[in-house]
C-alpha cells in the first residue's frame, strides 16, 4: 500500500431562516452530533441499506417516522431527494448548516449547485466543506470534479490523489484521476494509473467518455485501445 501510494504521488508530483441560521441549528450547535437511540441507529442502517441498493423511495419512508430533529435524519431526506431530483433537497441541506453536520450541509449544496452547472456555487460550497471535513474522501473527490469542470487541472489532481490516499479502496477518485489525464492526453500517465489501481475497461471507458465531452465535440476522438496498449506496453517493461 505505501508503496503504491508513494509511486502514485512521484507519479502525479499535484444555505432556512432569513438570517441564514437553520432552525434547528439551536438543538444541535457545530460539533459532535448526538448519538440516536438505538432504535433510531437500526432505523438510519436501514435507510441507508435501501439507498445503497438504490431503493430511493423506501429508504425515504423508513426515515418519516423519524423526528426532524436529529441532523442525521435530515441529511439523509436530503440525499435521496436529490438523487430523486426533487425540490426538497435544498432547504434540507440548509437546515444541517451551522449544525453538527455543516460540512454535509455544504456538501449537499455544493453537489446540488454543480448538477445546475453553477460551478461558482459549487466550488465556494465544496471549499467550505472541505475546509470542514479535510480528511471526507467523498468531499475532496466532488472538489476535484468541480475544479476539472472548470479545467483548474493542477487543482483537480491535488484533490484527486488526496482522495486516493485517503480511501484507495473508492475507485471514483482514480476514475476521475484518469479523466484528468486522457483529457491531457497523457496516456502513459493514464495507464499507470489504471494499471495500478486495477481499474476496469468499463471505468476506462468511462473516464474517456468524460474526457472527450469536456474536450468538447469538436476533438477528435480517441480510442480506449490507446490506454490499452499503453498498460500493456508498461507490462512488459516491468
Amino acid at each position: 500500500m505505501k508503496v503504491l501510494i508513494a509511486g502514485l504521488a512521484l507519479l502525479m508530483l499535484g444555505g432556512c431562516a432569513t438570517d441564514g441560521q437553520s432552525p434547528w441549528s439551536a438543538l444541535t450547535s457545530s460539533g459532535r452530533c448526538a448519538k440516536p437511540s438505538s432504535d433510531q441507529e437500526l432505523a438510519l442502517n436501514l435507510s441507508d441499506d435501501l439507498a445503497n441498493e438504490g431503493k430511493l423511495h423506501a429508504s425515504l419512508a423508513n426515515l418519516q417516522n423519524m423526528p426532524d430533529a436529529l441532523p442525521q435524519v435530515r441529511q439523509r431526506k436530503a440525499r435521496n431527494y436529490r438523487l430523486l431530483g426533487r425540490s426538497e433537497a435544498e432547504p434540507l441541506y440548509r437546515s444541517l448548516l451551522g449544525t453538527c453536520m455543516d460540512a454535509e450541509g455544504e456538501h449537499g449544496l455544493g453537489q446540488l449547485a454543480a448538477a445546475r452547472g453553477d460551478n461558482a456555487q459549487a466550488m465556494a460550497h465544496m471549499q467550505r466543506a472541505a475546509q470542514l471535513a479535510p480528511t471526507d474522501e467523498k468531499i475532496r473527490n466532488d472538489l476535484g470534479v468541480v475544479y476539472l469542470n472548470q479545467l483548474r487541472m493542477a487543482d483537480a489532481r491535488f484533490e484527486f490523489m488526496t482522495a486516493i490516499e485517503l480511501k484507495q479502496s473508492d475507485p471514483l477518485a482514480a476514475v476521475n484521476l484518469v479523466t484528468l489525464l486522457i483529457y491531457q492526453d497523457d496516456w502513459g500517465q493514464a495507464a499507470k494509473v489504471v494499471s495500478q489501481l486495477g481499474l476496469s475497461p468499463e471505468q476506462v471507458t468511462d473516464a474517456q467518455a468524460r474526457a472527450q465531452k469536456l474536450k468538447g465535440p469538436s476533438a477528435p476522438a480517441r480510442k480506449v485501445v490507446a490506454v490499452s496498449d499503453a498498460i500493456r506496453w508498461l507490462s512488459s517493461e516491468e
